[in-house]
């Protein structure tokens, strides 16, 4: 059965997420989309994995109800704890953010050093390392030849804390903002890595501050990006394209305080957000 017309959801634990809708509206304009925002339970960095997982099972509900098509995990902490579990029963594919940006950092590498920023949870649970490995075992797989040496480069695995609150204080353009930057990437910077994955939704939102402080010699990955492209190769090679057509629709849910979720969220997409529902969905 093909569900060319179904819309394609998307959920975070809070406002990140919206960054990876941006990316996927750009991609795929023709596409209705549904975002679904855990406001009442954000943040996620610091529940047990049981607890993320159910969380993340209960909103998968929602979504599946909804009757979309497809399900972007936009959160790397969902992603990186709970997307196992929630492809174990999927009726639909279920995408997360961390193997896109992996697998763009591998590429992007050239067997040189590796630098991932995260939230402290994503960075403890060396979900972005994992993935890299993977990725180089799964293209020595395919290659069939010599075997890129996994061991030839570092991966560079830095915790930058408070650029979540600083983007959602508004603070894009303050010099707090740059001092934080400079202050948490300065020991990123000195590995000479070759290219910087931002392991966390906010962190596009710092995109030219970053490259700023790298001094423009790197490549920044955005895995929301990298996510977006995903979603629509693989949409594109199942067929499951929305037929074009005049732009997709969007509806947007959060388990907490619309108004605070709109007037943030509006930041993050540079637009009005219209259509935002509360769903009775945290307990």
């Amino acid at each position: 059965m093909k569900f060319n017309n179904s819309p394609i959801g998307i959920f975070d634990s809070g406002l990140g997420g919206l960054t990876v809708f941006k990316e996927i509206r750009k991609m795929l304009p023709c596409e209705d989309l549904i975002y679904f925002g855990d406001t009442a339970r954000v943040p996620y960095g610091n529940k047990s994995k049981e607890t993320i997982i159910r969380y993340s099972s209960e909103i998968f509900k929602f979504l599946t109800d909804k009757g979309v098509k497809i399900i972007v995990v936009a959160c790397n902490t969902a992603s990186s704890l709970a997307l196992d579990d929630l492809r174990r029963n999927a009726s639909v594919p279920v995408f997360g953010v961390i193997e896109p940006g992996a697998k763009k950092a591998v590429r992007a590498s050239h067997g040189k050093n590796i630098a991932v920023i995260g939230t402290s949870a994503t960075i403890k649970s060396r979900a972005y390392s994992i993935a890299i490995h993977k990725e180089i075992e799964s293209l020595n797989g395919r290659a069939g030849g010599k075997p890129k040496s996994a061991g030839s480069f570092r991966i560079v695995e830095k915790a930058c804390p408070l650029f979540v609150p600083l983007v959602e204080e508004g603070l894009l353009n303050e010099e707090i903002t740059k001092n934080a930057i400079n202050y948490y990437l300065s020991s990123v910077i000195a590995e000479k890595p070759s290219c910087l994955v931002l392991g966390c939704t906010h962190y596009p939102m710092l995109k030219d501050l970053i490259l700023d402080a790298a001094g423009g010699n790197i490549e920044i990955i955005d895995s929301g990006v990298e996510t977006a492209r995903a979603v629509r190769d693989y949409l594109k090679e199942n067929g499951m394209l929305k037929a074009s057509g005049p732009s997709g629709g969007e509806l947007f849910f959060v388990s907490d305080d619309m108004e605070k979720f709109k007037e943030l969220g509006e930041k993050f997409l540079d637009r009005a957000i219209k259509n935002v529902s509360l769903a009775e969905i945290a307990k």
